[in-house]
């Protein structure tokens, strides 16, 4: 957009400049395209958390059936089965706390995102309003000049007749 300013043509005297109504709608068409790429991307990283979570569930779940398993298997070894009963508690205990861990990671990184994607959303629309405020206001000032010089030329003409 500021490229499409800066070689726009200057109306004179006012300091505003005329745009092509054309190549400005393309830049808006592209930032209408530009900012659900962003979002996209943040529903992407939701999708993975949902996929991540379901694997450390899984995990978890296999980790404790192959726990049980040994603990089964050495049930009739009374020092063997206190060591596996041990060993399949602190196992499930990693796993709960490796997928929890993952889990607060996974959603912590899609906030980060989403949040990173409203700002750029934000600014972007907010940059676009302002420059659709400026060549509003050009716009403006320029019909107004146009329709001040129309009344001094229609005035001179009937004073002339």
């Amino acid at each position: 957009m500021e490229t499409l300013l800066d070689t726009s043509k200057a109306v004179p005297v006012s300091g505003n400049v005329l745009v092509d109504k054309k190549k400005l709608m393309e830049l808006v068409d592209q930032l209408r395209l530009a900012i659900p790429q962003e979002v996209k991307a943040a529903s992407e990283v939701l999708s993975q958390k949902d996929h991540i979570i379901s694997q450390a569930n899984l995990d978890a779940r296999r980790t404790k059936a192959q726990a049980e398993d040994d603990y089964h298997e050495r049930l009739d070894q009374s020092e063997i089965t206190e060591i596996a009963q041990k060993r399949a508690d602190d196992t499930l205990a990693e796993a709960e706390e490796r997928a929890n861990r993952i889990i607060k990671q996974t959603e912590s990184d899609a906030k980060t995102r989403l949040v990173d994607a409203d700002a750029y959303a934000l600014r972007s629309l907010r940059s676009l309003e302002k420059q659709l405020n400026n060549i509003t206001e050009s716009v403006r000032k320029g019909i107004d000049m146009l329709a001040e010089e129309t009344v001094v030329t229609a005035n001179g003409y009937r004073a002339a007749n």
